[in-house]
């Protein structure tokens, strides 16, 4: 059996939630939910990557044509209820599908995992084109609750929404933290979409906020490890290649229209990531992305595991680390860092790395500004600080 795919160019409110209802109950088509700031090349390449049957907006409902004489893509599997578009580190769009079974399991298991009481409202303040937004909303279909929906982030909004529950990245979280929020006032904090910092969890913990570190991806139906420990369900390993591997029930069913990708990602029952990582203590510590080790003087350095040490430094607020060209060096190891009050010079940050690492992973550029730039999910924009 099968059934039809809509493109929904929709914002976060009511009308999405209807039809990612319907969609999961299976009384309706499937849905790839889209920001409809999306700019219109940006949409097109995603329309033809995606081929759906229909594409809805707020003007309505019109069928799917791309404007070069090719069709509708064949129909998703009768279980398929939502698909999440991603361009990973490619850049080349592609979509993640996932089955009503998963998205349902992922969302049960979260809901055990902080304790989610009945009636308990979960406050949704993320793109609903990417995992961590719409999966709020599956959480509050789950636990049969009407969900806190705001199309923005905004600390005024959030301080004040009466929800038990949130899900927010690391410059949210710090944002409300700086606004002096009460963080006790929400029965969850789930942490994610990016690395964050352990003086912000700490920091946040410290002040009364109940916080949750999540690690997942579209792939997994959005975080599927807490605090380093799998949902239910859920299994962990680290690959001869170091990269972490995830087994479970919260699994995609594949890559649209795409095979030969979803093959080179699974091993058996297991999803190969694209993260480093490590088992310590029984938990999961993510080390950084695979694609993102940065070669200098023929040394191989992850910029995750430097970032994860400069983070520590009592001046740095936010860090990411990246590699940009050299003559010398291939690549020079580059610290983008957002100072304290007392910024951090170069060699301060040399020597903090060296007293961890080897000599090769210390920065050898510091470039301080106000903020760093993210993407709409969150995550630093690290081709963009590449480029810089």
């Amino acid at each position: 059996m099968s059934r039809n795919l809509h493109a929904v160019v929709l914002p976060p409110g009511p009308p999405l939630l209807r039809r990612l209802e319907a969609a999961l109950d299976g009384s309706g088509p499937a849905i790839c939910p889209i920001s409809p700031e999306l700019p219109a090349p940006a949409l097109g390449r995603l329309l033809d990557a995606l081929r759906p049957s229909w594409v809805e907006t707020a003007d309505g409902r019109h069928r799917y044509d791309c404007g070069a004489g090719c069709a509708p893509g064949p129909a998703v599997a009768d279980d398929t209820a939502l698909l999440i578009a991603t361009s990973g580190s490619t850049g080349t769009p592609k979509a993640v599908e996932l089955s009503a079974t998963a998205l349902r399991h992922s969302a049960s298991a979260t809901l055990s995992r902080v304790t989610a009481r009945p009636g308990e409202r979960w406050l949704c303040c993320l793109p609903t084109s990417h995992i961590a937004g719409v999966q709020v909303l599956v959480r509050s279909l789950v636990a049969a609750t009407d969900p806190v929906i705001h199309p923005r982030f905004d600390v005024a909004r959030v301080a004040g929404s009466g929800a038990a529950h949130i899900s927010v990245v690391p410059t949210q979280l710090r944002r409300l933290i700086d606004a002096d929020v009460d963080l006790r006032a929400f029965r969850s904090i789930l942490l994610g979409g990016a690395a964050a910092s352990p003086d912000l969890v700490e920091t946040a913990r410290s002040r009364g906020g109940r916080i949750f570190t999540t690690y997942g991806m579209s792939e997994t139906c959005g975080g599927c490890v807490y605090d380093g420990t799998p949902l239910d369900g859920v299994s962990v390993d680290i690959g001869a290649d170091g990269r972490i591997r995830l087994a479970g029930p919260v699994l995609f069913t594949g890559y649209r229209l795409r095979p030969e990708t979803t093959a080179a990602v699974r091993d058996g029952a297991w999803f190969v990531t694209q993260d480093l990582g490590a088992i310590e203590d029984g938990r999961l510590r993510v080390r950084g992305r695979a694609d993102d080790v940065i070669v200098t003087g023929g040394e191989k350095v992850v910029a995750g595991e430097v970032a994860a040490v400069l983070a520590r430094h009592h001046a740095v607020r936010d860090v990411a680390v990246v590699g940009r060209g050299d003559p010398e060096w291939g690549e020079r190891v580059t610290a983008v860092v957002v100072p304290g009050d007392d910024p951090p010079d170069l060699e301060e940050l040399r020597a903090w790395v060296r007293a961890e690492l080897p000599a090769y992973a210390a920065p050898r550029q510091l470039e301080l500004v106000e903020e760093l730039p993210l993407l709409p999910s969150g995550k630093p924009d690290l081709e963009r600080l590449r480029q810089a």
